[in-house]
């Protein structure tokens, strides 16, 4: 096929048959690189017949093997990844293999940007759209899916199709967040809104969980605060200390008075770090760390990796005590704690589960792993399902994508009054179950 080119060589395959969280490897039978949703169509067509898996790859940043396909093919979708920024009806048009920091580029360029944006700008659009995708603005905003207005896809019987909230409803409830169970995302309509110039950042260092959530929820409750964020780090002693991050957007006219916007807190002032930046600089902000990561080697090692959606009265006693336990502590050496508040009332695609109430918490536990120690994997991964079980019994949930496990039973458990609504669009639109079989939803 002239659009495409569908490989065997042993590189491709062995690029193929992992990911980044190097815990589950594959062996596909080749891997498609798509250069036109035709192709895409075309080779989903071919397999849905035989039985024959498929699975979109964007970005490669899977950590439990969801985006393989053991004896399947794998479309490479980086070749469909034009940006299009359409700034009269603040819209950009983007192809699932597209990256977020090409999107970040052309909307900005307009004066523009999603109003969420994922803080791994390396991650692909089709790949974010899958599981939902939360970012710093999430507390005001939602998530990355709440502003998709459009989603070209290819089903699982090999039909091309548009769907929104007018066109094809049931499909357009069932891809966002839907786990690339019903189709492929090969386009996205995405809203935007006017960017900022410049941004205020504030790093505010907590020596106690208590005083960290409540300003944390403070903050995300101010209007002046277009972002905010967490994270939990070592301290001496085997204590931990939380850190907020918050941005303040404004126009670089005057100096923001610091004082009206954190003098009420209760973060320790005299390690308190403020610093002004672009907000391109700002949405950047990992780039140098991914650089170092590579650098280290570490990105290349496993990623048993874990995301939790709390209820924010449950996480204040339930992060302490978590970050406390012997499984936990090797995110004192290597690995990152992230936690951000959330607003129920802003999360409005159907497939997101989350926990009851209007004050939530997401919490990462985002680890790094020997790569010559298996066993330590395997302890984690054991770690992450009990953790899972815990979260559940104060009324957390599972944000998908982490390094856990999940039978059908879990899967059905997971959705709830859901699930019987995705059971009906997997078996209109993906007849033949080949899809995205990673996740493990079905027998």
């Amino acid at each position: 096929m002239a659009d495409s080119v569908l490989d065997a060589e042993d590189q491709d395959l062995l690029r193929a048959s992992a990911d980044f969280g190097h815990i589950v490897g594959s062996r596909p039978l080749g891997v498609l690189t798509a250069r036109s949703v035709g192709a895409v169509q075309g080779l989903v067509a071919f397999a849905g017949p035989r039985g024959i898996a498929v699975t979109a790859r964007g970005g490669g940043q899977a950590v439990y093997g969801q985006g393989q396909a053991d004896g399947g093919y794998v479309v490479d979708m980086t070749g469909l990844d034009e940006v299009r920024c359409v700034p009269e009806d603040r819209l950009l048009v983007a192809g699932a293999g597209a990256l977020w920091s090409d999107v970040v580029r052309a909307s900005l360029a307009a004066g523009l940007a999603p109003p969420v944006v994922p803080d791994h700008l390396g991650a692909s659009v089709g790949g974010v759209l899958s599981t939902g995708g939360f970012g710093g603005s999430s507390h005001r905003f939602g998530l990355v899916a709440d502003w998709v207005r459009e989603l070209e896809v290819v089903t699982g019987t090999g039909e091309r199709l548009v769907c929104s909230q007018q066109e094809h409803p049931d499909l357009f409830r069932a891809v966002p967040a839907g786990l690339g169970q019903c189709a492929l995302v090969v386009r996205a309509t995405l809203q935007l809104l006017p960017a900022p110039a410049r941004v205020r950042r504030y790093r505010l260092h907590h020596r106690t969980p208590g005083t960290f959530f409540t300003d944390q929820r403070r903050l995300a409750r101010d209007a002046r605060f277009s972002h905010v964020a967490g994270q939990a780090r070592p301290a001496p002693g085997g204590d931990w200390h939380y850190i907020i991050e918050a941005v303040a957007p404004h126009n670089g006219q005057l100096p923001p008075e610091d004082g009206l916007f954190i003098g009420d807190l209760d973060h320790d002032p005299d390690t308190e770090e403020i610093e002004d930046l672009s907000y391109a600089e700002y949405l950047h902000r990992l780039d140098r760390d991914e650089r170092l990561l590579r650098a280290s080697g570490e990105w290349q090692r496993p990623h048993p990796w874990l995301t939790l959606l709390l209820p924010e009265e449950a996480a204040t006693s339930f992060v302490p005590s978590v970050l406390s336990e012997d499984a936990q502590q090797a995110l004192r050496v290597c690995g990152s704690v992230q936690l951000r508040p959330l607003t129920g009332s802003t999360l409005h695609t159907p497939l997101l589960r989350r926990p009851a109430g209007e004050r939530l918490c997401l919490l990462s536990l985002m680890r790094t792993a020997p790569p010559d120690r298996p066993d330590v994997v395997r302890q984690l991964v054991a770690a992450n399902r009990a953790l899972h079980t815990r979260a559940r019994a104060v009324g957390g949930v599972l944000y998908p994508g982490g390094a856990l496990p999940m039978t059908p039973a879990d899967w059905r458990t997971h959705f709830g009054p859901d699930w019987d609504e995705l059971v009906r669009a997997k078996a209109l639109y993906d007849t033949h179950r080949i899809l995205t079989r990673g996740y493990g939803l079905w027998p």
